[in-house]
């Protein structure tokens, strides 16, 4: 097993992705942390990993409130004693165009992908350093390098990350920490139920595979990144999209 017995935080997990990836982990002998905004779906999570037999512990937590973040990380290294992966996976949307958007939905989007991936980021990163291990994964977007129409907030928080997890790569490697970032493309989750069935289909064939991904896809990424497989791999931004950018 791949992560055996490392201890691993997933935010925004209760659902999509985030759960997938949690769900990839604990098959892989992780100790994962499920973290989300809704307590009862942490809950839901939780009990669902634990009846596959992962090893699994769950927080309410919101990434955007820097109390949050720090309490439910001060309680995984009391109880574990240190925390080995760290993966950003949290966000939102709030779309719309330039002469629509209101500040409150710019604020709201940076907030969270933004600010709450820095802040998760700040909360393990000295104990990782101690340790002299650890790996940070980060999710970007694909509109944070093409950008999107009708997500200027969206597509500069991502864009953000990307500038994160370079510099985050350069000044936590010399200390044995790895930082990498996932580009997704379009990804079947639950944000994609309100898209109009033509965008979909106009999201499609701008994949070469002419397909959405699946979460589980994106999961696999994020294990590998996680792993010691990918012992040399810092800084790097992995696009999982299909060949969007082919």
């Amino acid at each position: 097993m791949r992560l055996q017995d490392k201890v691993c935080i997933v935010t925004g997990s209760a659902n999509g992705i985030g759960l997938a990836t949690a769900r990839k982990f604990a098959g892989e002998g992780a100790v994962v942390i499920v973290c989300d905004l809704e307590i009862d779906q942490v809950e839901a999570a939780r009990q669902e990993l634990r009846a596959d037999g992962g090893r699994v512990e769950g927080y309410r937590v919101d990434v955007s409130d820097r109390a949050s973040v720090d309490a439910m990380v001060e309680a995984i290294k009391q109880r574990y004693g240190r925390i080995d992966v760290l993966v950003n996976n949290a966000g939102i949307t709030r779309d719309a165009s330039l002469l629509k958007m209101s500040e409150a939905q710019f604020d709201a989007v940076i907030s969270v992908n933004l600010k709450g991936t820095f802040n998760c980021t700040q909360a393990v990163a000295a104990s990782m350093v101690e340790q002299g291990a650890g790996a940070i994964i980060n999710t970007s977007s694909i509109s944070g390098i093409y950008g999107n129409f009708g997500q200027s907030n969206y597509s500069a928080s991502k864009a953000g990350v990307i500038g994160m997890t370079k510099t985050w790569a350069r000044e936590l490697g010399p200390k044995g920490v790895r930082v990498n970032a996932i580009v997704p493309g379009a990804v079947a989750t639950d944000i994609l139920k309100t898209v109009p069935q033509k965008i979909l289909e106009q999201v499609e064939n701008a994949c070469w595979q002419r397909r959405i991904g699946r979460p589980e896809e994106l999961a696999n990424a994020y294990a590998f990144l996680a792993s010691d497989e990918a012992s040399y791999i810092n800084g790097a931004v992995l696009e999982v999209s299909g060949g969007v950018s082919a």
